[in-house]
């Protein structure tokens, strides 16, 4: 299996643990669940992608990889 793949099912859960601790419900409007949800997706698949391509990029030129 690819090594960027391992990071990401790695990365993922660690983010969405990490978002689920701030309180966004403030920020939305009331009765706008999808959107929030939407945002939650969104924020988490590209906070996902740059730590992951952070990391991979570390180790790349490291050559740990």
């Amino acid at each position: 299996m690819d090594s960027k793949f391992l990071l990401y099912i790695v990365i993922i859960p660690l983010v969405i643990w990490s978002i689920d601790s701030i309180n966004i419900n403030q920020i939305f409007k009331k009765n706008k669940v999808v959107q929030a949800q939407f945002f939650y997706f969104i924020l988490t698949i590209s906070l996902s992608y740059l730590v992951t391509n952070f990391i991979y990029d570390v180790f790349l030129s490291t050559k740990f990889i």
